[in-house]
């Protein structure tokens, strides 16, 4: 139950990305700071409920696996059984959420995701006010009010989605002090833990505020989510999924990465999100011929319409299938694709960033091909699309200077 957001649920790579997650970090961390103790938790969490769990589980592992309808009936059981709980609208959500994250570019499902947050944190409300200390509350709201903060940063509304980690710090941090034996409650720790650690290492900005507040640990950060994804519950698999970005953008570990990689890619095959993510990472690690080949199948899958694979997906595989012939100087096989990928994002007016990555690149591959005024043509159009990893000073560089 990720409370922090980061750029890779919008793209692989970001110029100004990792700023702007720096700004929202500042933000979550300093909330986390200065907590009172909790005292004992209230007995009897619905977590530990046998029938909660078994349900969940088969709930999660068909969500992970893009079964939204399989999982929406498991989690239907749940609220049907507790139906004041803030587990039914919670774990119900999650089906929207994932809709959400397999194309970020698509608003129109956020209303709905919102309003399922509204729901569980009024609900939480409720059992707070019954019992400041019922640790399923706190859990719940603190990870509504991540959730919903992480889409609202992933929107640009940096305001709201800061209050909304301030709020949730309270919470996620609360929780392990009243069950510090449950390996879930850990990840929030772990998550304050590592970033308060690494934000200031790499942002030296965030430096003078942070010496006001608790300092964090990278090492036991990395520890306490670890201990989340090897021995979690509930969130094994966000835990996991969170280390692959930990180690993915910060750490720039790729065989860490892949550790945790490997095992959500084996135990969820068909998630088309965790496929092509392990594209990217070979693509980063500069294992061109493996990650090309990945693509190859994601885009296999999408043609043959597999559940998952979407168009925002296929635009990937055709983006990074493209970098990988440009690797190997195969520029009039890379420009068909990057061609492809094109015609592909024209399903939206909207541009997004592999339509204008793409067509700087097309400008490249123009170049390459020594056709010039094509090669500047595409460049000046870049110039007038929004700026999405830095295109807009490569393509003013590439003006200057043909690409070789």
């Amino acid at each position: 139950m990720n409370t922090v957001s980061s750029k890779v649920d919008a793209a692989p790579v970001s110029g100004r990305a990792p700023v702007r997650v720096a700004v929202l970090l500042l933000f979550l961390l300093l909330s986390g700071a200065g907590q009172d103790a909790y005292g004992q938790a209230s007995p009897g969490s619905v977590l530990d409920d046998p029938f909660v769990r078994e349900i969940a589980q088969t709930g999660l592992d068909n969500l992970y696996d893009l079964k939204f309808d399989a999982a929406t009936a498991a989690f239907e059981r749940i609220d049907r059984r507790l139906p004041e709980h803030p587990i039914g609208p919670f774990l119900l959500s999650l089906t929207t959420w994932w809709e959400i994250l397999l194309d970020l570019n698509d608003t129109s499902r956020d209303e709905q995701f919102y309003d399922a947050m509204d729901e569980v944190i009024e609900r939480s409300d409720a059992m707070l006010k019954r019992d400041a200390r019922n640790v399923d509350a706190m859990f719940f709201k603190g990870a509504a009010l991540g959730f919903r903060g992480r889409l609202r940063s992933n929107r640009g509304d940096w305001f709201k989605s800061a209050m909304d980690g301030k709020k949730a710090m309270d919470y996620v941090l609360g929780v392990p002090e009243l069950d510090p034996d449950n390996d879930d409650y850990q990840f929030g720790k772990g998550i304050y833990d590592y970033f308060a650690a690494v934000i200031p290492e790499q942002y030296p900005f965030v430096k003078p505020v942070m010496a006001f507040f608790p300092s964090g640990d990278r090492q036991r950060g990395l520890d306490l989510i670890s201990r989340t994804a090897d021995h979690g519950y509930f969130i094994k698999a966000e835990a996991a999924y969170f280390l692959v970005q930990i180690y993915f953008l910060y750490e720039k570990d790729y065989s860490k990465c892949l550790h945790y990689l490997n095992w959500l890619r084996e135990a969820y095959p068909d998630n088309s999100y965790f496929h092509a993510l392990e594209g990217r990472v070979y693509a980063n690690w500069g294992q061109w011929s493996r990650s090309t080949a990945i693509f190859d199948e994601v885009l296999k899958r999408y043609i043959a319409k597999d559940r998952g694979y979407n168009e925002a997906i296929a635009e990937q595989a055709l983006y990074f299938i493209a970098r990988g012939r440009m690797v190997d100087r195969e520029h009039d096989q890379a420009l068909s694709t990057l061609l492809q990928l094109e015609a592909l994002s024209a399903r939206t007016s909207d541009d997004t960033y592999f339509k204008v990555l793409g067509r700087l690149r097309q400008g490249m591959c123009y170049d390459a091909l020594g056709k010039r005024p094509q090669a500047e043509e595409r460049y000046r159009q870049v110039l007038r699309m929004k700026d999405f990893g830095g295109a807009h000073d490569r393509a003013d560089r590439y003006l200057e200077r043909p690409y070789r």
